[in-house]
């Protein structure tokens, strides 16, 4: 794909699902990739293991930190700057998602969804931003966000939708204001896709449910979600931003017959 070769790429939430598949789009483009995470160490080790496969001359590395967090994300773009030289692109993957009927949401698990979800998003946008007005050269950034920024299916994740519904905002208002440097801000909007996140989907049942729900039939696979990204981060994507591209199956477009 045109203008990622060479790229350094910082990911979030890069060692598992969608974040983890970008890695390794990332990689096979030629370039070089910064694997966030937060916890275990073992799953992010292990996509090192394969970027290094991949692209051994990429000088991968591991970038742990809690991005709900300013002070790590402070510490956690000075750590891949000073091994990369530059960042050129942020993937803004990481997410989680915990689930509770709206009514009876626990406030503490409202506060940790949009912590992690739009918080954190909004503070690795803000240091790449700086970054690339810093630095003087062209930046792309791209979060991951959800059909159910628009069409919110899940009844039972109301954090989870209204933090990815903050998505669509801060990625209008950044690709308004910082066009002008050079600098793209976009969002990749996943439908049903089979990630950890998603581990209900192993059940057959509720699989066959929600694949009825989707007009092409199935539940998506996190390698769709990171062509999708790479193209958006890629010069092909050059005159593209403010925009959320679903890819969903036409899961937002409605049911079919």
């Amino acid at each position: 794909m045109r203008g990622l070769t060479g790229k350094r790429v910082l990911i979030t939430g890069a060692a598992t699902g969608i974040g983890r598949a970008a890695a390794v789009r990332f990689a096979e483009e030629g370039a070089s990739v910064a694997v966030n995470y937060f916890g275990d160490a073992d799953p992010a080790e292990e996509v090192i293991e394969r970027l290094n496969q991949i692209f051994p001359d990429g000088g991968h590395v591991l970038a742990p930190a809690d991005v709900s967090d300013e002070d790590a994300v402070d510490s956690l773009f000075a750590g891949v700057v000073q091994a990369f030289d530059r960042i050129d692109i942020l993937v803004n993957n990481a997410g989680i998602k915990i689930t509770h009927q709206p009514h009876e949401a626990a406030i503490g698990d409202y506060d940790k969804v949009m912590a992690v979800n739009l918080r954190g998003a909004f503070l690795c946008a803000q240091a790449a931003i700086q970054h690339f007005l810093d630095t003087g050269r062209p930046g792309a950034i791209v979060t991951t966000s959800s059909i159910q920024a628009d069409v919110p299916v899940d009844e039972d994740a109301i954090a989870y939708v209204m933090s990815k519904a903050g998505i669509t905002g801060m990625t209008r208002v950044l690709a308004l204001r910082y066009g002008r440097d050079r600098i793209r801000v976009n969002a990749v909007g996943p439908g049903a896709i089979m990630t950890p996140m998603n581990a209900p989907f192993a059940d057959a049942s509720l699989r066959r449910r929600t694949e009825r729900l989707v007009p092409l039939g199935r539940i998506g696979e996190p390698e769709e979600i990171a062509a999708v990204i790479a193209f958006l981060a890629s010069d092909e994507a050059s005159y593209i931003t403010g925009q959320t591209v679903f890819a969903d199956g036409g899961l937002g477009v409605g049911r079919p017959a």
